[in-house]
């Protein structure tokens, strides 16, 4: 898609902060948790750019695959592939998946810790993508 990022990412912020400032501030409180969090910046970006293509927010999808590209090769596109797999799981199943699901996701070196800062990057980023598609800017 072709577009001005750092300018619908700033009228993004903006409409958010002239319509609803607490939902700017929870997503911005949420995302600095998530940033925070054990999961590495590759698996981090991985479970957003997840989200966002989910929830096609196409603002969120060019603002992290630009996010993901500037942390260079991933270690291990194995291990992505799990995080994306399980953030997809998760979604589809609103957060019971399976123990066969939760041991995949565990084989690739993710932990239970982990697992939940999955749901928590799920959360921040529904609030974006869902925000920005409501308000038309996404």
């Amino acid at each position: 898609m072709s577009f001005d990022l750092p300018a619908r990412t700033a009228d993004a912020v903006a409409v958010l902060k002239a319509t609803s400032p607490h939902t700017l501030d929870a997503f911005l409180k949420l995302s600095e948790i998530f940033e925070s969090t054990t999961l590495d910046a590759h698996s981090r970006e991985t479970v957003i750019l997840t989200v966002a293509e989910r929830n096609q927010c196409h603002l969120c999808v060019a603002m992290h695959e630009t996010k993901l590209a500037a942390l260079g090769p991933a270690p291990s596109a194995e291990r992505l592939d799990a995080v994306r797999r399980f953030t997809l799981q998760v979604l589809a199943a609103s957060g019971a998946v399976s123990d066969a699901e939760l041991d995949a996701f565990f084989s690739h070196g993710y932990t239970r810790q982990n697992a939940l800062e999955v749901v928590l990057g799920i959360g921040a980023y529904t609030v974006s993508t869902f925000a920005n598609r409501l308000t038309r800017v996404a």
